[in-house]
Parts: C-alpha cells; structure tokens; sequence
C-alpha cells in the first residue's frame, strides 16, 4: 500500500469517527432542557415543510393535468382550424338548387283534380295593435366608444341591465295605454290618467317615459348614478331628453 492510499484510508476511518462522536452527542440532546426547546422547533418546522411540499407536489400534479388538457385542447383546434380553411379555400361556386319531387311529365299524365272550395266566411277586421318601440341594447364597440370620464366605474354589463329595466318601463306604460278602457282596474285609469296629461304635441309618434313610470314599473332607483348611466345611452343614441311643462321626457330613438 502506497502512501497516497494510506492517507485516503486514514481520511475514511476519520470521517466515520467524527459521524459516530455527532451521533453520541445528538443522543442525549432530549436530555437537556434548552436544547430538548430547540429540537421541537426543529421538528416542527419539518413538519411544516414536509406539509407545504405535500401541498407543492399537489399543486404541480394539478399543473400538469392543466397542461395535458391545453395540449389536447390546441391539437383539437388546430384541427379544427385547418379544416375550416379547407372550407374556406374550397366554397363552391354554385350551390345546387332544390329540386322539386315531381317532374312535368308526370304532371301532365296525372288526372288533375279541380276541388272548388266553399267561399270563407267574412271576418271582422281586428282592432291593429301597435308595437311598443323598445331601446336596443347597445355593442361592445359602442361602449368602448364611450368617453373615460362618462362611464366612470360603470360596466358594459350595468348599461345593458339598464336597458333592459327601461324597456320594461316601456312596455308596461304602453300595454295599459293600449287596452281599451273598460278592462282597466282603478289604478291603471290613474296612470292612464296621467300617462294622457304628460304628452305634448312634441311627443306625437314617440314613445316615452318619465321617473314616476321608472318608480312604478321598475325596482330602479332614480339617483345620480341613474342619471349618469342616461348620459351614456344618450351619448349612443339610445334616448334623448323632451322637457316642457316642468317634466323631463325620455323619448326612445
């Protein structure tokens, strides 16, 4: 044995030595209070960390699955893509025509039947009703188009939910105008009442509202947020304003 070998066996045998004498004295650290305080410290920080890269494994298992499923879902579109262009690329100049299931001869060698129908009777011409002209609801682009300062905090989803609250309005305010008289209960001929004394020779044709039929025909309420969400419908052209008479008018365009 060479000295270089002798020295790498002694460097061994040393190593080893040094691990025995650490596990004589880890022995008896529970023997002593200060450090018996620190090895729980240190078993419950394990455990703390053997409990979050249960919880990391968890996470990157999910990760994965999540990955797979995009994977699977980009082939299928890719897919899907090419053959929409091969669609695309391949339209057909001229699409063929219905043809009808008979043809003229056989039109003309089958007896044809001359069946006289009896004269209907006369009806009475119905009462024309009229469609209540309701307020679109207004794009994507157009809210886009909105100025910054106008919609303030205001959502694409809150103007259209106002939309669809006005029509409402609309709609109940012109079923009752359109019924005939008789049919109404007390309440209804009030509102008729004062549905009658809002219009004006302006309002001919038109079909509006005012806040008291927002009060009464929908659970809105009348406030400044609701005046800033008019500005926007009659920035897109949805509404303009009629005033006369110490009443404001929503005229729907």
């Amino acid at each position: 044995m060479d000295a270089a070998e002798l020295e790498d066996l002694c460097s061994h045998f040393n190593s080893k030595i040094s691990i025995i004498k650490k596990t004589l004295q880890l022995r008896h650290i529970g023997q002593d209070p200060p450090l018996r305080n620190t090895l729980n410290k240190v078993a419950y920080e394990l455990h703390l960390l053997c409990d979050l890269l249960n919880k990391l494994e968890t996470e990157v298992q999910y990760q994965e699955s999540v990955a797979n499923s995009l994977k699977e879902l980009q082939t299928t579109l890719e897919k899907d893509f090419k053959e929409a262009a091969h669609l695309n690329e391949n339209i057909p100049v001229h699409l063929p025509k219905k043809v009808s299931s008979s043809s003229p001869a056989a039109n003309e060698e089958a007896p044809v039947e001359v069946k006289v129908a009896a004269p209907e009777p006369i009806k009475k011409p119905t009462k024309e009703k009229h469609v209540i002209k309701e307020m679109e609801l207004i794009t994507v682009q157009e809210f886009n188009g909105v100025p910054a300062y106008m919609k303030n905090r205001l959502t694409y989803d809150q103007i259209n939910s106002l939309i669809e609250e006005i029509n409402k309005a609309v709609v109940g305010k012109y079923k009752i105008m359109q019924q005939p008289l008789k049919t109404l209960n007390n309440f209804a001929r009030k509102q008729l009442g004062r549905f009658k004394e809002e219009e004006s020779k302006d309002t001919k044709g038109q079909f509006f509202i005012v806040e008291q039929d927002i009060k009464e025909f929908t659970q809105l309420k009348v406030d400044k947020r609701f005046h800033g969400m008019l500005n926007i419908l009659r920035h897109c052209h949805r509404m303009r304003e009629l005033r006369g008479k110490g009443i404001v008018r929503y005229v729907i365009c």
